[in-house]
């Protein structure tokens, strides 16, 4: 098999197409989060708790206020994901539990029981 056909066949398989699919969507669903982030929440968290950027906070060389601006970033990200996915989960619906029913005899059924306990009993019928 050549290296061309090998490579046709991995890319048609389905698994690479819906991890393509995926990596995109993701991709698109990130900036709608960071939009999110950036133009609704942090301005809101600003309101209320003063200015939300760090970036101007410096130890030394370290830029520790973008890593915090990050860290803030990456738990409302998380935060939306996590309701995203419970959302997700409950619109799945639940399994139907089979609950056995005891079988109903039919008249004839009823009648044949009763002629094999009578034989049982040795009586007549």
């Amino acid at each position: 098999m050549s290296v061309v056909s090998e490579f046709k066949e991995f890319i048609s398989k389905g698994n690479v197409l819906d991890l393509a699919v995926g990596v995109i969507i993701g991709a698109a669903f990130g900036k709608i989060v960071t939009s999110l982030t950036d133009d609704i929440l942090m301005p809101l968290v600003g309101l209320v708790g003063g200015s939300p950027d760090f970036s101007a906070i410096h130890v030394g060389p370290m830029k520790v206020g973008l890593f915090l601006n990050a860290v803030v970033g990456f738990l409302i990200l998380a935060f939306i994901i996590f309701m995203v996915v419970k959302g997700a989960n409950s619109m799945k619906k639940a399994p139907i539990e089979v609950v056995p029913v005891a079988p109903v005899a039919t008249a004839d059924q009823v009648l044949l029981t009763e002629i094999r306990d009578a034989l049982r009993a040795g009586g007549r019928i």
